[in-house]
C-alpha cells in the first residue's frame, strides 16, 4: 500500500548549547524558495509545538540542561511520529537540535512495539553521553544513550540525583518501558568528534562506526551493503542525518558543532539512497542546520535542501511501497 510522505517540522533547539537551530527549517524552506522549488508545497505537514522560550529560564539541571522541557518536546515529537505512522504516512522529520531523535525513535517504537528497529546515525558526533558523563549537559549529545537505556556508569563523572534523575528516567521510557534500541542495531557513519567516555562506550558495546576515511578507502557501496547486512534482523530502519556529518570547511559552519574532514553532500545522498533501497526505512530525519552560524550566507541550509531534493524521489520510489508492516 502506498505510504505518502508527511513532513514533521520540529522547530526546537532547547537541547543544544547554541541558539539558532530552531531557525534551520525556515532556512531550508528559504533555500527551496530561492531555488524556485515547490518542494514544501508538495507534502502535507505538521508543526510540532515547541518550548523554545524556556531557553531563558534559570536552569537547575546543570548535567542535563532544560531536561524537563526536552522531555516534553521529545514526547510531542514521539506522539506526532506515532500518529503519522498509524495514519499510514511516512514521517520525514525536520528538526532543530538532535535531542529530537529520541522522540522520533520513541514514536516509531510506540507505533510498532513488536518490530525490531535499526538506526543508522549519520553524524560527526556519537551522541552517547548521559547526564552522568556529559561534560556540557547539553541533551543533544544524549539521545542515543536514552534510546539504548545505557547510562555508561563506568565513566561517571557527574553526580545525578533528584529531579534530573527522575526526568532522565522518564526520557528513557517515552511511549514504552521496553528498550527502544539494541547496541548491535546502531550503526554510525562519519562519527569523528567524541569524548573518551563515548569512545569507551562504542568499544564496549561494539558499535560499528564507518568513518569517512574507511568509506572512501573501502568504497561507499561496500560499506553501506555491510551495514545493511549487520541490520539484517531488523524489521525497520530509521536514518538520522545531522548536517555536521558533512565537512564544515567544504560546506559551511552553519551548524551548532561544525567538524572538518567530513562527507560532502554527494556522499550523503549516495549513502542514504543505498539505505533506502533496502525497503526497510521507516523514517528519515534532518537536523542541526543553524543559519545564525553560517559563514557562507545560507549555504548549509541550501546543501541540506539539495540532499532532501535528491533523496525524496528515492523515498517515493522504493520504501513507501516496499515496507511490509
Amino acid at each position: 500500500m502506498k505510504r505518502p510522505i508527511r513532513l514533521i517540522k520540529n522547530r526546537s533547539d532547547i537541547g543544544a548549547g547554541t541558539r539558532g537551530s530552531d531557525m534551520g527549517i525556515d532556512a531550508i524552506e528559504i533555500a527551496a524558495i530561492n531555488k524556485g522549488s515547490e518542494y514544501f508545497n508538495n507534502f502535507p505537514f505538521v508543526d510540532v509545538e515547541t518550548h523554545n522560550e524556556t531557553i531563558y529560564n534559570k536552569d537547575r539541571n546543570s548535567f542535563a540542561k532544560r531536561i524537563e522541557h526536552v522531555l516534553q518536546q521529545c514526547s510531542r515529537v514521539a506522539k506526532t511520529v506515532e500518529n503519522t505512522l498509524l495514519d499510514n504516512y511516512f514521517p520525514l522529520v525536520l528538526s532543530g537540535d538532535h535531542s529530537s531523535a529520541l522522540g522520533t525513535i520513541s514514536g516509531i517504537k510506540t507505533a510498532y512495539p513488536d518490530k525490531t528497529l535499526g538506526v543508522i546515525w549519520i553524524d560527526a558526533h556519537a551522541d552517547l553521553h548521559s547526564p552522568y558523563t556529559s561534560p556540557s549537559g547539553n541533551i543533544h549529545g544524549m539521545p542515543l544513550a536514552a534510546a539504548l537505556a545505557n547510562d555508561n556508569l563506568g565513566c561517571q563523572v557527574n553526580q545525578v540525583e533528584g529531579e534530573t534523575l527522575s526526568f532522565w528516567d522518564k526520557l528513557k521510557t517515552i511511549g514504552t518501558t521496553q528498550y527502544k534500541l539494541k547496541p548491535e542495531h546502531l550503526i554510525y557513519f562519519g562519527v569523528r568528534d567524541t569524548e573518551e567516555a563515548e569512545d569507551l562506550q562504542i568499544q564496549n558495546l561494539e558499535i560499528k562506526n564507518y568513518k569517512v576515511e574507511e568509506v572512501r578507502f573501502r568504497g561507499l557501496e561496500i560499506c553501506v551493503h555491510e551495514a545493511l547486512e549487520k541490520l539484517s534482523d531488523c524489521d525497520l530502519i530509521y536514518v538520522s542525518f545531522d548536517v555536521d556529518s558533512m565537512d564544515c570547511d567544504l560546506i559551511s559552519h552553519g551548524t551548532g558543532t561544525p567538524v572538518s574532514k567530513g562527507f560532502d553532500q554527494h556522499e550523503i545522498v549516495a549513502i542514504v539512497k543505498k539505505i533506502i533501497v533496502s525497503q526497510k526505512v521507516i523514517c528519515f530525519e534532518v537536523v542541526e542546520v543553524n543559519p545564525l552560524l553560517d559563514n557562507k550566507g545560507n549555504k548549509m541550509a541550501e546543501t541540506a535542501f539539495e540532499v532532501l531534493e535528491q533523496v525524496t524521489p528515492c523515498l517515493e520510489s522504493y520504501l513507501i511501497c516496499g515496507i511490509n508492516i
